[in-house]
């Protein structure tokens, strides 16, 4: 639903993310998209309904340019294996034991969200620490980073997974001394449970994820993008009937390649059209891990070896298809890239094509970007390829990245500034639910963490990979909708779309370590508003 009054915003302090104005007092709006903004003397209003915003702060909407909703409205009904319920592989078993008592035998009891430093025995669970806890029903808890899973044994005999399977291509089935899986599954090695793991229908699905949206609203976040699930399915049809029952975000929808390739996927000129709410944006590719389960793929060793350097996980016969198929739909390209093998890889195939999308939009982005080499950056910016990131990895992974990186090479890591200073298209986002982070889609710890480089636990990680604030801000708003290529979206500028939060107080002036006590006060949403606090 769009508000079609004409509506006069006067008395606020807007920070429209629009350099050719970026503050004003007063904003005119009506259909949904902006008319005017300016000071309120300079107004011509005419008959427009009068709202007064009560000198408070005005910015526009978040755009959380990767996340996994679908997976997040889900994964809220699971075992959240954090803080502030769960801090040690005992805390865990406790709560597996209880939902295994709650559901019965033979149900599968699933996790989510742990990290091995945030436990207190300071390691992963295995399938004996699960086994313990339930034996007589299959069980699984995803790792936070969304590429590893812990099984217990029930699970791994459904599966089929013995001490004689394979590792697959870009993939490890973790063993014991002895050679016997220790239910442990990293990067593609995790895709062996996809089949077996209960699935929601598709109303309890629309369900939670408008249960998701009510939160988003709460948020200030106005646009998502879904970067793919864990299988082949479809989360359009998802999309579409919640937004018919009041889902307010825009949408762009990419799809996991390495699920579809081969299943005669495709993709009309209607689903890509990007002026719709829900629309499809292009393909995800997997080509490395994460640092917190040291499965990036990286230039030099982890910290503690020498020759463990990641998991290179994406195919060349994958990445070309892809490649192929977004040119031929003139859709974008996403490529999830951490270490530096990873995203050198990434850049240098993706720098030897043209541009192959309209509209301005970048026709690849890549994905989190966190040990990039100056040339890899140099190399994005001639080639118009675009990078999301995601400041709160290191803020609420801080000692995950201590002890697979040490604080030296933590401080080299995601820089911003120099991407920037570059000249490289920049958004943020949250990643959620792969974040370690009790409220994964919160938008305000990665703005603490993108302005001051200090993370929750006080870790300096970098100060002069800093931002000030009114660029973090840009970069969660305008330039995200610009990296995944949201039109009319992430300004306070004439026909944008009317897209933004009230807030309690001035995010552009409070301290750093304020900025995650910030409230929402309001969103809107095309110029009607969805939450109001």
């Amino acid at each position: 639903m769009i508000g079609t009054e004409k509506t006069f915003y006067v008395n606020g302090r807007i920070f429209t993310a629009d350099d050719v104005m970026p503050e004003a007092d007063a904003m005119l709006v009506k259909d949904g998209r902006i008319l005017w903004v300016g000071r309120e003397k300079d107004a011509d209003p005419g008959d427009a309904a009068r709202v007064d915003l009560q000198g408070r702060r005005v910015i526009p909407g978040f755009v959380d340019a990767h996340m996994h909703p679908v997976m997040l409205a889900d994964f809220s009904k699971k075992i959240a294996v954090m803080p502030p319920k769960i801090h040690s592989v005992e805390e865990m078993k406790d709560a597996i034991r209880a939902r295994r008592e709650q559901q019965g035998p033979d149900q599968w009891v699933e996790g989510w969200g742990y990290d091995e430093e945030g436990l207190a025995e300071k390691r992963s669970p295995n399938r004996y620490d699960l086994d313990e806890a339930c034996g007589d029903a299959p069980v699984s808890i995803l790792r936070t980073c969304a590429h590893i899973r812990c099984v217990n044994s029930r699970a791994l005999e459904l599966a089929g997974i013995d001490r004689n399977t394979p590792d697959p291509p870009g993939g490890e089935i973790e063993r014991d001394e002895n050679g016997e899986p220790t239910g442990v599954l990293k990067e593609n090695a995790s895709n062996y449970m996809a089949s077996f793991l209960p699935v929601e229908t598709a109303e309890q699905k629309v369900e939670n994820l408008l249960k998701l949206g009510e939160l988003l609203n709460s948020q200030g976040i106005t646009s998502i993008c879904d970067m793919g699930n864990l299988d082949d399915t479809d989360n359009s049809p998802i999309y579409k009937e919640a937004a018919k029952r009041g889902f307010a975000q825009k949408v762009g929808i990419y799809y996991m390649w390495s699920f579809l390739a081969d299943s005669g996927f495709s993709l009309t000129r209607e689903d890509m059209n990007r002026n719709q709410q829900i629309f499809a944006a292009g393909l995800k590719l997997i080509g490395d891990g994460s640092v917190s389960g040291r499965t990036a793929w990286m230039n030099r060793p982890f910290r503690g070896s020498t020759d463990e350097y990641g998991i290179s996980v994406c195919p060349d016969e994958l990445m070309e298809s892809a490649i192929t198929f977004c040119k031929e739909n003139h859709c974008q390209l996403s490529m999830h890239a951490m270490g530096g093998r990873a995203i050198e890889r990434m850049v240098d195939r993706a720098a030897q094509e043209e541009p192959w999308t309209q509209e301005d939009v970048p026709y690849v982005r890549i994905e989190h970007v966190t040990d990039p080499t100056m040339e890899s950056i140099r190399k994005a910016k001639a080639h118009g390829i675009s990078f999301v990131t995601q400041p709160i990895f290191m803020y609420a992974e801080a000692a995950s990245y201590r002890k697979n990186l040490g604080v030296d090479w933590m401080r080299q890591c995601y820089p911003v500034r120099t991407m920037l200073d570059e000249g490289v298209l920049v958004g943020f986002s949250t990643d959620a639910p792969a974040t370690y982070w009790a409220v994964p889609s919160d938008p305000l710890p990665g703005l603490r963490q993108a302005v001051s480089r200090v993370t929750a636990d006080g870790t300096d990680c970098g100060r002069e990979q800093a931002v000030d604030i009114r660029t973090a801000v840009t970069l969660y708003t305008r330039e995200a909708a610009r990296g995944a290529g949201f039109p009319d979206t992430g300004m306070l500028a004439p026909g944008y779309h009317a897209d933004f939060v009230v807030l309690d107080r001035d995010i552009l002036s409070v301290p750093a370590e304020e900025i995650t006590d910030i409230q929402v006060m309001e969103t809107y949403a095309d110029g009607r508003c969805v939450y109001r606090r």
